[in-house]
């Protein structure tokens, strides 16, 4: 090799190489659980909880058909809204009559959830409310007359009434603690999965169909909805390991924690969690002996941990989450779309556009808040995005009255401000799903003591159902007495007050055991919402338990921290 050949090689050997090029990551959504068997993250709990979940669609498949139908020229003629003889207030009247009817009789099926969830069980409790859900779709769908159009509605609210005790509770109990939140909102994000299908089926139908098949057809969803939730049950889906423990029967307890958590039922992570819920159980029949009604009532009202949940954080939440304005974004979209210049069918494109924006963001929330930033702030975010867009609407229907007119002649600026009201719309409906109804069913199901649990939170909803129906009888009335801006400037005024609840009253518990919650409610109520979580950290047994994966392809190593003791009551008072 001559010399300049060498030279060359030297030169290029001593020519550092290039970075390698970083390989592109994709996105992939996973769990931050790292002290937990990977395991418990299973196809077994992930159906359970899917069934459970979509059972969540019963009360927005309600809401989404019946907002299109009180637009739908042939529902009007059918049921006299189109009645030139009545006045505008009966019309209202009648209007309100049909659209909270549901609400009405979910008052009575959240009062049956109490006897259903606890002495049938979870499973057979959510059967029976899909066999009462299809009688009520078909009285519904079969109505001529208006008397036999409120009986099927009434009917349909037992049903729907008990969904939102059954759903919540189970998922609540079956879901490992760090996506409890998450599991959760597949609930609450269903009711808007089921909206977004009620308002398209009515948009599709006012396209392509005339007569009566316009709302009949949609109805008739109902009835799809709760035979594949209840073949769903039957076959895919695990009991309470929970409710077997309650009722006394340990093995079968242990034999479904088994199975959600894809463990045998004698690993240590299994019989840490049965642990804790015994330990629950005990200590409940230790200070509250029997488990009557009277007994039940008694540990609500007079324990004052319990009331404190009871009223200041669940009822609390259910008054100010009613009364927010987002109900009547809801219900009666078509006519506030109307307010802003949309008419025609496009009142009902929009509309099912609208229940896009609310189902997206519903599960948003699910996947990447509520778990992940927390309760609270959850709350925060919602609660703010809301109210700023609420206080929006509100102005623009003080400032451009004239847009609700059909045929009225607008500016380009009040054409531009309409176009920003829509997106309020949109973006309100976003702040929703976020905040309250992300948490109004969670934080029912997940805060109580297991032997009140299913009782407390069906007095919940019993709450939350007769807000709904005072809510939709009030509204039609509110707009005409107090104007149509008056009525929302009414709700930027809830939601101020909502804003100052959550930061005062309400505790983060994201990620921790259901049995941890009752130290946080021990303490000062002064305390709990705003220092509950530093000041009571989770000491319950299947906290003590920890998988440390020692190297890429090697077997995980389950420890026990015993010396992971609870903290004293005089050490919680000192601090």
């Amino acid at each position: 090799m001559s010399k300049e050949e060498k030279d060359i090689v030297s030169i290029a050997s001593e020519t550092p190489s290039p970075p390698p090029v970083p390989e592109k990551k994709k996105f992939r959504w996973t769990v931050s659980d790292d002290h937990s068997p990977p395991e418990i993250y299973n196809w077994t709990l992930y159906l359970s909880v899917l069934v459970f979940g979509i059972l969540g669609s019963a009360r927005g498949l309600d809401e989404g058909t019946v907002s299109g139908s009180l637009a739908q020229v042939s529902f009007k003629k059918t049921f006299g809204l189109s009645d030139e003889n009545k006045t505008e207030d009966q019309i209202a009247n009648l209007k309100s009559n049909i659209a909270s009817m549901v609400q009405l009789g979910s008052i009575g099926g959240s009062i049956l959830a109490m006897y259903t969830v606890d002495k049938l069980g979870r499973i057979r409790a959510l059967q029976l409310t899909c066999i009462i859900w299809v009688i009520a779709a078909a009285i519904q769908v079969s109505s001529k007359e208006v008397g036999q159009l409120y009986a099927g509605r009434l009917i349909e609210g037992l049903a729907i009434g008990q969904t939102t005790t059954i759903g919540p509770t189970y998922m609540s109990e079956v879901a490992p603690r760090a996506i409890r939140g998450l599991c959760g909102c597949v609930f609450a994000g269903a009711v808007y999965f089921g909206i977004m299908m009620g308002y398209f089926a009515n948009y599709g139908t006012a396209i392509h169909l005339t007569g009566d098949k316009q709302w009949r057809i949609p109805t008739s969803l109902k009835i799809v909805f709760a035979t594949a939730i209840f073949f769903g049950s039957t076959f895919l889906c695990v009991e309470s390991p929970r409710w077997h423990m309650k009722v006394g029967n340990p093995d079968k307890a242990a034999e479904s924690l088994g199975k959600l958590r894809g463990l045998p039922v004698d690993h240590p992570y299994v019989v840490g969690e049965i642990s804790d819920i015994n330990e629950q159980i005990e200590t409940e029949r230790r200070e509250v002996a029997g488990n009557s009604i009277f007994s039940l009532f008694k540990e609500v009202l007079f324990v004052s941990s319990v009331r404190y949940r009871f009223f200041m954080c669940a009822c609390m939440a259910q008054l100010l989450g009613q009364w927010s304005g987002a109900n009547a974004i809801t219900i009666y979209s078509p006519e506030l779309m109307a307010m802003i210049g949309v008419t025609g069918t496009d009142k009902l494109k929009w509309t099912a556009i609208l229940g896009v924006v609310k189902f997206v963001s519903a599960y948003l929330g699910a996947f990447f808040i509520i778990d992940f930033l927390g309760r609270r702030r959850a709350l925060y975010i919602g609660i703010t995005l809301q109210l700023l867009c609420i206080l929006y609407f509100a102005i623009y229907l003080t400032l451009v009255p004239e847009a609700e007119v059909e045929d009225a002649v607008l500016t380009t600026s009040q054409i531009h401000a309409g176009k920003g009201a829509l997106a309020a719309l949109y973006l309100s409906g976003t702040g929703w799903t976020l905040g309250f109804n992300s948490v109004q069913y969670l934080i029912g199901s997940e805060i109580f003591p297991l032997k009140v649990r299913s009782f407390a939170q069906s007095w919940v909803m019993v709450f939350h159902f007769a807000l709904q129906y005072s809510n939709s009888k009030a509204l039609p009335k509110m707009m005409i007495a107090m104007n149509n801006s008056g009525a929302f400037f009414f709700f930027v005024g809830v939601l101020i007050l909502a804003l100052l609840w959550a930061w005062i009253f309400i505790p983060e518990v994201s990620g921790r055991s259901l049995e941890s919650m009752e130290e946080i409610f021990s303490l000062p109520w002064y305390q709990i919402g705003r220092k509950g979580a530093q000041l009571c950290p989770d000491y319950s047994e299947v906290n003590k338990i920890s998988y440390h994966k020692e190297n890429a392809g090697q077997a995980g190593e389950i420890q026990y921290d015993d010396h992971h003791s609870k903290a004293s009551a005089e050490h919680i008072e000192r601090r």
